[in-house]
Protein backbone atom coordinates (compact mmCIF):
# COMPACT_ATOMS: atom_id res chain seq x y z
CA UNK A 1 0.00 0.00 0.00
CA UNK A 2 1.43 3.13 -0.86
CA UNK A 3 0.19 6.35 0.24
CA UNK A 4 0.97 10.04 -0.78
CA UNK A 5 0.30 13.02 1.87
CA UNK A 6 0.67 16.45 1.13
CA UNK A 7 1.13 19.36 2.84
CA UNK A 8 1.73 23.02 2.99
CA UNK A 9 -1.03 24.68 1.35
CA UNK A 10 -3.37 27.66 2.41
CA UNK A 11 -4.02 31.10 1.74
CA UNK A 12 -1.32 34.21 0.54
CA UNK A 13 -1.95 37.44 -0.84
CA UNK A 14 -0.87 37.88 -4.77
CA UNK A 15 3.09 38.20 -4.93
CA UNK A 16 3.27 35.66 -1.83
CA UNK A 17 4.99 32.15 -1.20
CA UNK A 18 4.15 28.69 -0.02
CA UNK A 19 6.15 25.72 0.00
CA UNK A 20 3.80 22.35 -1.03
CA UNK A 21 5.79 19.41 0.42
CA UNK A 22 4.86 15.42 -0.68
CA UNK A 23 5.52 12.18 1.40
CA UNK A 24 5.46 8.97 -0.38
CA UNK A 25 4.85 6.24 1.83
CA UNK A 26 4.42 2.35 2.45
CA UNK A 27 6.05 -0.29 0.00
CA UNK A 28 8.16 1.42 -2.09
CA UNK A 29 10.94 0.48 -3.63
CA UNK A 30 12.24 3.25 -5.78
CA UNK A 31 9.79 6.30 -6.76
CA UNK A 32 9.97 7.44 -10.26
CA UNK A 33 8.69 10.03 -11.74
CA UNK A 34 6.86 12.77 -8.80
CA UNK A 35 4.90 15.58 -10.26
CA UNK A 36 2.64 18.42 -9.17
CA UNK A 37 -0.92 18.93 -10.76
CA UNK A 38 -3.35 21.46 -9.73
CA UNK A 39 -7.21 21.57 -10.59
CA UNK A 40 -9.09 24.51 -10.03
CA UNK A 41 -12.88 25.44 -9.99
CA UNK A 42 -14.81 24.04 -13.19
CA UNK A 43 -11.46 23.37 -14.70
CA UNK A 44 -9.52 20.03 -15.91
CA UNK A 45 -6.45 19.22 -13.63
CA UNK A 46 -3.39 20.10 -15.35
CA UNK A 47 0.03 19.54 -14.76
CA UNK A 48 2.33 21.78 -12.41
CA UNK A 49 5.87 20.22 -12.62
CA UNK A 50 7.51 17.15 -12.86
CA UNK A 51 10.84 15.92 -11.85
CA UNK A 52 12.09 12.60 -12.74
CA UNK A 53 14.47 10.66 -10.05
CA UNK A 54 17.44 11.67 -11.97
CA UNK A 55 16.37 15.32 -11.18
CA UNK A 56 15.10 16.11 -14.86
CA UNK A 57 12.48 18.99 -14.15
CA UNK A 58 10.19 20.38 -16.49
CA UNK A 59 7.00 22.84 -15.74
CA UNK A 60 3.81 24.02 -17.08
CA UNK A 61 4.52 27.24 -19.29
CA UNK A 62 2.28 29.36 -16.76
CA UNK A 63 4.64 28.84 -13.97
CA UNK A 64 7.73 28.86 -15.41
CA UNK A 65 10.67 31.12 -13.65
CA UNK A 66 7.94 31.51 -10.51
CA UNK A 67 7.61 27.70 -9.29
CA UNK A 68 10.40 25.51 -8.69
CA UNK A 69 9.86 21.15 -8.39
CA UNK A 70 12.39 19.39 -6.23
CA UNK A 71 12.88 16.15 -4.40
CA UNK A 72 14.36 14.26 -1.66
CA UNK A 73 15.04 10.82 -2.67
CA UNK A 74 16.04 9.07 0.50
CA UNK A 75 12.86 10.36 1.99
CA UNK A 76 10.81 9.62 -1.14
CA UNK A 77 9.84 13.52 -1.09
CA UNK A 78 8.84 16.14 -3.78
CA UNK A 79 8.48 19.90 -2.89
CA UNK A 80 7.22 22.61 -5.38
CA UNK A 81 8.10 26.36 -3.95
CA UNK A 82 5.61 28.71 -5.41
CA UNK A 83 6.83 31.86 -5.34
CA UNK A 84 5.18 35.36 -6.92
CA UNK A 85 1.57 33.70 -6.60
CA UNK A 86 -1.26 35.03 -8.70
CA UNK A 87 -4.78 34.60 -8.17
CA UNK A 88 -4.84 32.36 -11.04
CA UNK A 89 -2.73 29.94 -9.26
CA UNK A 90 -5.63 29.14 -6.66
CA UNK A 91 -6.63 25.89 -7.06
CA UNK A 92 -6.32 21.94 -5.40
CA UNK A 93 -2.59 20.75 -5.74
CA UNK A 94 -2.16 17.15 -6.05
CA UNK A 95 0.94 15.20 -5.55
CA UNK A 96 1.48 12.21 -7.71
CA UNK A 97 4.26 9.69 -8.51
CA UNK A 98 4.99 6.75 -10.50
CA UNK A 99 5.88 3.51 -8.67
CA UNK A 100 6.10 0.23 -10.46
CA UNK A 101 4.12 1.34 -13.50
CA UNK A 102 1.36 2.50 -11.25
CA UNK A 103 0.06 5.79 -10.72
CA UNK A 104 -0.29 6.96 -7.08
CA UNK A 105 -2.16 10.04 -5.97
CA UNK A 106 -2.53 12.55 -2.91
CA UNK A 107 -5.36 14.17 -1.58
CA UNK A 108 -5.02 17.38 -2.74
CA UNK A 109 -4.20 20.49 -0.66
CA UNK A 110 -5.79 23.92 -1.40
CA UNK A 111 -3.88 26.51 -2.26
CA UNK A 112 -5.97 29.94 -2.17
CA UNK A 113 -4.12 33.22 -3.63
CA UNK A 114 -6.17 36.37 -2.59
CA UNK A 115 -6.04 39.87 -1.10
Amino acid sequence: QVQLVESGGGLVQPGGSLRLSCAASGSIFRVNTMAWYRQAPGKERELVARITIGGITNYADNVKGRFTVSRDNAENTVYLQMNSLKPEDTADYYCNALILGISYWGQGTQVTVSS
